[in-house]
């Protein structure tokens, strides 16, 4: 039997996804290297912490900022250290205060804005203790939901 409110949710989501996606494209294209910027710069900055078998890496935001991230192939947990976030998703639009942690799924994307100064950190595994980061992202990481689908399917296929 096919469950309606399964199919409307499923159809939420994807219609979410796609929001946060074109807004992704949009600001991508007004990139300017002061108001809007992409990777890691001093508005954004990054610390990259490596220990063994564990990456942690902390990005601080100002007040009033927004980042779009990236989809992650498998769950890890964040901490949020100082400040307040309001982060939405393709399946929830939250607000969280610090201190704070939170598992975030796989195949996440969200928006996160920063109501205050904030500081947060995610968690990732890295079994090979590799200091590489183009190395690191390809392992926690994918460019978009089509190759996030196909690293599921792969991983479905080796159990």
């Amino acid at each position: 039997m096919i469950d309606k409110q399964e199919i409307i949710k499923k159809e939420n989501q994807l219609q979410t996804r796609s929001k946060i996606l074109e807004l992704e494209d949009t600001l991508l294209e007004l990139v300017d290297g002061e108001n809007i910027v992409k990777g890691d710069t001093e508005t954004f900055p990054l610390k990259h912490t490596f220990t063994d078998g564990i990456y942690i890496r902390q990005m601080s935001m100002r007040k009033d900022s927004a980042v779009i991230g990236k989809i992650h192939k498998n769950k890890h947990v964040w901490f949020l250290l100082s400040g307040s976030l309001s982060v939405a998703s393709e399946t929830s639009s939250e607000d969280y205060e610090s201190p704070c942690y939170i598992e975030a799924p796989a195949g996440s994307k969200r928006v996160i804005y920063a109501r205050e100064d904030s500081v947060w950190v995610n968690i990732y595994p890295n079994p090979t203790n590799t200091k590489n980061l183009e190395k690191l992202e390809e392992e926690i990481i994918v460019k978009n939901y089509e190759e996030f689908e196909e690293y599921i399917n792969n991983k479905k296929n080796k159990i």
